[in-house]
């Protein structure tokens, strides 16, 4: 027995077609299927818990000078408001100290020079301080009882 041979005028098989614009579809179906479960899966493992800002709080007065230096931060609290920078050089990590003669902060250990308000006088360290947010909680006559700094 012989294999029927189709002619080139022969009609093609209307099923074969079919079957590939079939499986065509359930292959785009399925990829889009996975991407919908995977996706949020690929979003969940990237994800990272912000860490909770600490608040230190500082009780109102502060000394005369209007300084306080804690071991994280300055608070300098000026008629004009308050301001908390980081007690930390954008240099190598140094902990930096408040000159109250100068009236600047200064780095031991190379000498980075930065306003009250931590910008950059001088010195090798290239970016200025990083500041701290700062609220304060007042009595019922509106007196300031303490300051809150946000790290």
């Amino acid at each position: 027995m012989e294999p029927q041979v189709r002619g080139a005028n022969a009609a093609p098989d209307p099923s074969s077609g079919r079957r590939e614009i079939l499986a065509r579809w359930l292959r785009w179906a399925a990829a889009v299927g996975a991407i919908c479960l995977l996706y949020p899966l690929f979003r969940f493992i990237g994800y990272r818990i912000p860490p909770k800002p600490r608040l230190v709080t500082v009780p109102a007065p502060l000394p005369v000078s209007g300084v306080h230096a804690a071991h994280d931060f300055f608070l300098f609290a000026t008629p004009e408001g308050t301001t908390a920078v980081s007690r930390i050089c954008t240099h190598l990590g140094c902990r930096i100290n408040y000159q109250a003669d100068k009236q600047y902060i200064e780095c031991p250990c190379h000498h980075s020079r930065f306003t009250t308000d931590g910008r950059r006088i001088a010195g090798p360290a290239e970016k200025d301080l990083p500041r701290y947010k700062v609220t304060t909680t007042e009595d019922n006559e509106g007196r300031v009882t303490a300051y809150v700094v946000h790290l």
